[in-house]
């Protein structure tokens, strides 16, 4: 299926201009971030439009901000830095992200992949962020309302698993769900946790630690 890029909305002024993103994603290159993939998916989806009003001027700062429902959008760094490791320098096919929260991230993904399911168990955020996506007309981008530590059985298997919440340990629905060759990158751990790197290989799976991280808690069941 032939994936329609639309350009999105990036109209506004001061910290939520074009040049603000722009000195945002070179901030993310000299951090260590070299997938220009991913860098031009961030330079085009415009943050601020995630973002409540009264905090839109932090937008592109690079930290962690409040969406409502004790969830938050990761800082740009981090969901950068997801990406590109799920990418690895490859075309993505289909992914699953779990936690769609504001829906920053699925915008994103939906520009590196050819198709993007993204799933939330909270359902006003998921309506309120339904409304946020919607002028953007992502056409490669599907919603639910589900329980995202089971993953989305229906649509597997995925090239890509992408988990915006920490879990306790790596859920075995969602290494079901990963296609042979395909990646999981997911935090792991509860006092301290890390991003975790999980490749499916022909004799089984192979982890790989790669930095500490700071996620709100992946949660069973529907909100």
């Amino acid at each position: 299926m032939a994936r329609r890029v639309t350009p999105v909305v990036t109209s506004g002024i001061g910290m939520t201009s074009d040049r603000t993103r722009a000195r945002m994603v070179e901030r993310l290159r000299a951090a260590g971030i070299a997938d220009q993939a991913v860098l031009s998916a961030m330079t085009a989806v415009p943050r601020h439009a995630f973002v409540d009003e009264a905090i839109a001027s932090r937008a592109y700062d690079d930290s962690a901000l409040p969406i409502g429902w004790g969830q938050t959008i990761s800082a740009p760094y981090i969901v950068a830095r997801m990406i590109e490791l799920l990418r690895a320098g490859k075309k993505l096919g289909k992914v699953l992200e779990v936690g769609t929260g504001c829906g920053y991230q699925a915008a994103v993904l939906a520009r590196v992949a050819r198709e993007v399911y993204s799933v939330e168990r909270i359902g006003q955020l998921l309506e309120k962020t339904r409304a946020r996506l919607w002028p953007l007309k992502i056409r490669n981008l599907r919603l639910k309302h589900t329980d995202g530590s089971q993953g989305l059985p229906e649509a597997a298997p995925y090239e890509g698993i992408i988990v915006a919440a920490a879990a306790a340990t790596i859920p075995e629905a969602l290494l079901k769900q990963l296609a042979p060759g395909g990646r999981l990158v997911i935090p792991v751990g509860v006092d301290e946790q890390q991003l975790v790197l999980v490749e499916r290989k022909e004799d089984g799976f192979v982890e790989s630690v790669i930095e500490s991280v700071r996620f709100v808690p992946l949660l069973e069941d529907m909100a």
